[in-house]
């Protein structure tokens, strides 16, 4: 089955657009046939993710990433993956928090994608039992492409999106 993943950077900020994708595909693997399917990434500014965090959300504040999952759609065939929806990370806000930790900024990036494309599939952490479950997913995807997921704990603001 194909797993495309679109990015976009519309401001060409400095990214590993091929390590970023691996991410996706990281948390990807593993999920039943059906879920796999294709997904967009956005590199925005943090004033762009907090429009839409308050369009959204109804939360006037700047986030590291948000999610958007695709409404079901009906299969056309076998063989097409698809669309489970958008992640939008908002590069100088995710700079900005990495730059107040020990975390590498590529890892971070890493991270916030891996996290969004759970989201994406359904993941939450809106309750202990959730959240651990989401973790251990988050944490085989980060060692996957060689992330520690330490990372989690060094970044410390995932918890808040």
């Amino acid at each position: 089955m194909s797993r495309a993943i679109n990015l976009e950077n519309p401001s060409r900020y400095p990214i590993d657009s091929e390590r970023l994708k691996r991410g996706a595909r990281a948390a990807l693997a593993g999920h039943r046939k059906d879920e796999a399917g294709e997904l967009s990434i956005v590199i925005a500014d943090a004033r762009t993710i907090s429009a839409m965090n308050l369009r959204y959300a109804n939360v006037d504040a700047p986030t590291d990433v948000l999610s958007f999952p695709a409404e079901q759609m009906p299969q056309v065939s076998g063989d097409c993956a698809h669309y489970l929806g958008d992640i939008v990370i908002a590069y100088d806000y995710a700079t900005d928090q990495a730059g107040k930790t020990r975390a590498a900024l590529g890892d971070v990036l890493c991270l916030l994608v891996i996290h969004g494309t759970l989201h994406l599939l359904g993941y939450d952490h809106d309750t202990r039992l959730a959240r651990e479950r989401m973790w251990a997913a988050q944490a085989l995807a980060l060692r996957s492409i060689q992330v520690d997921p330490a990372v989690v704990e060094t970044y410390g603001h995932i918890a808040n999106d």
